[in-house]
């Protein structure tokens, strides 16, 4: 069975569980723990180099970084399609998942808002992830106001769907970015919360979320 190294609240994780649920793929859930620094112990430093999570266990073979892991599910699991087969909306797939990846989550992942945090101050941190943030969704939402049908490049779930939801899941609980200014995002952010694949995937959904 495959194994998932995941942090609960990881929007890095978070995209990988929901394509794994989309495909249909069991998997053993490994939790670490970000905040207690699990991810730098020297067990899972052998398994990732970097100490980021996601990693994915087939066998033995491992895979870390989540666009590496979902790209080989696609490949090893092509049913069904995380990518258009039209060579326009896929490109459209790669261009809003690196908005996400590359251009907002970095910018307001564990490291830096603790950074921030140190050095500023709460205010200043919050200030700080949702400028960012909001920056990212003013692109994004310029990007498929031409491609968007019920989800984020048409009427099929794809791999922008699957960078989108935890960065639109992150602004809303845990940033409590105003998405009044984002009328196409809010409105898949509200789409993808009815779909069991998405649902499952939820970080409150977890194994190692908080209880309360």
């Amino acid at each position: 069975m495959l194994k998932l190294f995941s942090y609960w609240r990881s929007s890095c994780s978070h995209r990988v569980r929901i394509g794994l649920n989309l495909k249909g793929l069991e998997y053993e859930y490994k939790a670490v723990n970000l905040v207690k620094g699990e991810q730098f112990s020297p067990d899972f430093l052998k398994i990732n180099p970097i100490g980021y999570v996601p990693a994915l266990v087939d066998g033995d073979f491992v895979v870390s970084d989540s666009f590496a892991i979902l790209m080989y599910l696609e490949e090893k699991y092509p049913q069904p399609p995380l990518l258009p087969s039209d060579l326009k909306r896929k490109a459209i797939n790669y261009q809003a998942a690196n908005i996400v990846s590359s251009s907002i989550q970095p910018l307001q992942n564990l490291a830096v808002v603790k950074y921030i945090e140190e050095k500023a101050g709460a205010d200043e941190r919050d200030i700080w992830a949702k400028t960012h943030i909001g920056k990212g969704f003013a692109a994004l939402e310029k990007l498929l106001k031409d491609y968007a049908g019920k989800y984020a490049t048409g009427d099929e779930v794809f791999l922008a769907d699957l960078y989108l939801a935890p960065q639109l899941y992150a602004a809303v609980n845990r940033f409590n970015l105003d998405m009044t200014q984002f009328p196409l995002l809010l409105r898949l952010h509200e789409a993808y919360s009815k779909l069991p694949a998405f649902q499952n995937a939820a970080p409150e959904k977890q194994p190692d979320a908080p209880s309360s």
